[in-house]
Formats: C-alpha cells, structure tokens, sequence
C-alpha cells in the first residue's frame, strides 16, 4: 500500500503502464460473461482499438462493475463503436480501505491520460 506521494505516483505509473501501453489484444473483449474479471478491488480501462482509452474508472468490485452494467458501454455503443473494437482492461489493488488513496491514484492516471467518457476529471487533490 503506498505510504506517501512518491510511492502513490510509483502505483499510479505501474497501473497506467499496464492499463494504456499494453496492445489492444491483450485487453479482454467485450461479452456478457464477465467471469474472467476479478471480484476484487480495482481500477479498469474501457479502449478502442483505433481511439485509444475511453473511460477509467474505479470500483470496489471489478467483476460486479460489468456484469450489473456500465454506462461506459452504453456510451460506446451510443457512438457506434463495434463490440470487436472495444475491450477492458483491468488492474486489482489492495487498498480499497482507504478510498481517499483510491481516488488520488484513479485522479493521477485521469489526468495523465484524460479518456474523452469521463465526464470530470480533478485537477488537483
């Protein structure tokens, strides 16, 4: 669990590296079965293959965030987006006991990497 700035920007870097630097194949497609998504903790990433990140988020149970629905995906199929050029990625994390960590982390990598689907991005925490 981070301790300080420094090792919440180190978290911060790792799960934005892993959720936006990874090829697109390597995001899990989009189904109705959400049984490869953990029920645990976590930060998750919505992209298109050609447009790149679309929406980050956070939630307390991955798998539950999917498989009750996300307003993300209401979105990209609003826009048109095909299921095949949409994908998830995920990362768990541990310390959802203290949400204000929770929220600095997902805050950092928002506004790194500023997805068009969501709606308010914090500026400073």
């Amino acid at each position: 669990m981070p301790t300080n700035d420094s090792d919440l920007q180190i978290q911060a870097r790792r799960i934005l590296d892993a959720i936006a630097f990874i090829p697109f194949e390597q995001y899990q497609p989009l189904t109705s079965r959400f049984e490869n998504i953990p029920a645990r903790p976590g930060i998750y990433a919505i992209r298109h293959r050609t447009d790149g990140l679309l929406y980050i988020g956070k939630t307390k149970s991955l798998r539950g965030r999917f498989s009750g629905g996300h307003k993300a995906f209401l979105w990209a199929w609003l826009d048109k987006y095909s299921d095949e050029n949409i994908r998830i990625a995920v990362q768990t994390i541990s310390h959802w006991e203290k949400p204000a960590l929770l929220l600095e982390l997902e805050a950092m990598i928002l506004r790194a990497t500023e997805p068009p689907y969501n709606v308010q991005i914090p500026t400073e925490m």
